[in-house]
């Protein structure tokens, strides 16, 4: 499930080996069995590691731990692509490898004890671990891997195109399954494998209390069975789901599970407006909040639980990732096909007149697809980056040999109707004329107009302060709200012409890029290609960055195709803070040393402190 809800995939693979197997009569030597498997430099942890470093292995059991979540949910069946599931899911599965949160794309033993594969990476094995159990006591075996593999690729389009490599998935031992993948060289397949979450097969093939056979192809409210820390206790459609901590959790006294996974009871309470939830946090409906809000956190949390200490205000650094969000246009519609609309749309966004006036200056604007990260592409393109750019010269812009990527910025108003003039004369140059105060087509009159589509309020002002500046300029922009349901939809089957969304990039990118912005994605409903990126020089740096031989030259791959969907303004950069803002009632505790790449890491490694909770006050 961690693979599914986080959907980040990993490009290069090292290993290290727990034992090496050799053939009798001096037949060559088997590939090696191996605990782990690191993107980067080696796996921190050797074989036989107790426990991860950022975990307090004595942590007490018990407590509950309230969440919250904005919109709703109707199923309970995360496979499929229709409906909405709560928040969770991924405490009641289990995927065959788990990741550490202090190394950077790096995965030890869960389902899977172990994992090999040639030299060529053609093929990947998996010796599972034989305490492996259901919660039901049942075994989990090799044939429920394949039958999970099959019934992931066969009613998800998304985990089809994330798998697509994988040809055949068969059970090869008494507890071994072996994967075979369409090509050598790619050597990120064993490690995305290893992010395969497993179902339950005589299950989803079993019938309900009701005697109804189940479908694994329909949404359903009936708790399904796992494999994983906590279980399904009790659920509100739409309003809440509860989870309760497994006693006998058969994983639990694994490595990747030591000082993990220590509340009695974890409980996710939706609301369908973030300014009820927030009021629901000030009266002690739930525990942990993360503020997205700018004006919100610095404005709204001075109520007296904060002043006398029972509520935290705390950052947390964000390390583990890099980001692109912003605002996208659907180029899968003609009027955004033109690379200079594209923009002169980011002219006509004015960020530093937001970030002073409603965001109280607390943001970044970002500048890169791999924002934060050494990936990114900065100055000119110099040594393995340019060789690699060479290979696309003619067809990418110019501009990615000769100028460094910057972002219109308006520091005063003058600076702003520069601006606006450049937006206006790069949509002459894209047939288009400012004609009684619109901006319209020059050979049919028709007016350029954009739909702003949203699926909440939090984002209204900063459309109506975009929609002001594109006024300007003749353009009208009608600014939609929909529910979530129906938002989901019309993103997924690209019914819309701007959104404001992106993507998590990993420390080591792959071929989830193929998904983020491959032609072959551009028309798949699910995928990520947002915007409906087409563009055979971007599919090509993909490739190149796939199948990097070492961690330079993916560094040098990733910044090549950086610069060019830069160059290409398939996004109107938008801004991020690289902190986590937390608030929470005092009843935790946590240890020492928390997860270098997945701060704060709540509620995975906290606890529930009894003293602290005895002066805050028991959570209902």
């Amino acid at each position: 499930m961690k693979a599914i809800l986080a959907a980040l995939a990993l490009s290069l693979i090292a290993v290290t080996a727990a034992a090496q197997e050799t053939g009798g009569d001096g037949a060559a030597a088997a590939p090696p069995w191996r605990h782990a498997t690191a993107l980067i430099g080696e796996p921190k942890y050797p074989a036989g590691f107790k426990h991860f470093d950022y975990v307090d292995p004595n942590a007490p059991k018990g407590g509950l731990a309230r969440l919250s979540d904005t919109g709703t949910f109707d199923s309970l069946n995360f496979l499929i692509p229709r409906g909405n599931t709560p928040l969770g899911l991924g405490l009641v599965y289990e995927t065959l490898m788990d990741s550490s949160a202090d190394e950077a794309s790096t995965m030890y033993g869960l389902i899977a004890e172990a994992l090999r594969y040639p030299d060529d990476y053609s093929s990947v094995t998996f010796r599972l671990d034989p305490q492996a159990r259901w919660h039901d006591g049942r075994p989990i075996t090799p044939d429920d891997v394949v039958w999970s593999f099959k019934m992931l690729t066969e009613h998800n389009p998304q985990q089809a195109f994330y798998y697509g490599h994988v040809t055949k998935a068969e059970v090869s031992g008494e507890r071994e399954v072996t994967f075979t993948f369409d090509a050598p060289g790619n050597r990120e397949l064993p490690h995305i494998v290893g992010q395969l979450t497993v179902l339950p097969k005589h299950w989803w093939e079993g019938t309900d209390a009701d005697g109804n056979r189940r479908d694994i192809t329909a949404g359903t409210l009936e708790p399904p069975l796992g494999s994983g820390p906590y279980r399904i206790k009790a659920v509100n459609p739409g309003r809440s789901i509860t989870y309760e901590r497994v006693s006998d959790y058969w994983a639990g006294n694994l490595p990747v599970s030591v000082g993990r996974h220590n509340f009695g009871e974890i409980r996710y309470e939706y609301f369908r407006d973030q300014t009820v939830e927030l009021e629901a946090f000030k009266a002690d409906q739930f525990d942990w909040r993360t503020e997205t809000t700018a004006k919100v956190w610095a404005t709204a949390y001075d109520f007296p639980a904060v002043d006398d200490g029972r509520v935290v205000k705390e950052l947390f650094p964000e390390r583990g990732r890099g980001i692109m969000v912003g605002f996208i246009p659907n180029m899968r519609r003609e009027k955004f096909q033109d690379p200079r609309v594209r923009r002169a749309l980011s002219y006509a966004f004015d960020f530093e007149e937001m970030n002073r006036t409603i965001f109280y200056n607390q943001y970044e604007r970002i500048d890169s697809y791999f924002y934060g990260t050494d990936l990114a592409a900065s100055g000119l393109p110099e040594g393995g980056e340019l060789d690699i750019l060479e290979t696309v010269r003619g067809a990418v812009p110019e501009e990615v040999f000769t100028t460094p990527f910057t972002n219109p910025a308006a520091p005063d108003r003058n600076a702003l109707r520069n601006n606006l003039r450049e937006a206006v004369r790069l949509f002459t140059e894209a047939g288009y004329e400012f004609r009684d105060g619109k901006m319209v087509e020059a050979d049919t009159g028709t007016p350029f107009t954009v739909e702003y589509l949203l699926n909440g309020p939090s984002f209204e002002k900063v459309a109506l302060r975009y929609r002001e500046t594109l006024s300007r300029i003749g353009i009208e922009m009608a600014v939609r709200m929909v529910d979530s349901s129906q938002y989901v939809n019309r993103v997924r089957s690209g019914d819309f012409d701007l959104i404001y969304t992106g993507w998590a990039q990993s420390l080591s990118p792959g071929n989830e890029q193929r998904d983020f912005f491959g032609s072959k994605a551009a028309d798949r409903p699910g995928a990520r290609n947002w915007g409906g990126i087409k563009n055979e020089a971007v599919d090509k740096l993909i490739e190149r960055l796939v199948f990097a031989t070492g961690r330079e030259d993916l560094i040098a791959a990733t910044r090549a195709l950086d610069r060019v969907l830069l160059w290409n303004h398939y996004v109107v950069p938008g801004w991020t803070l690289p902190k986590s803002r937390t608030a929470r009632w005092d009843r935790f505790g946590r240890p020492e040393t928390l997860p270098y790449y997945n701060e704060p890491g709540f509620p995975d490694v906290w606890w529930y402190d009894a003293e602290r909770a005895a002066k805050t006050g028991a959570p209902r």
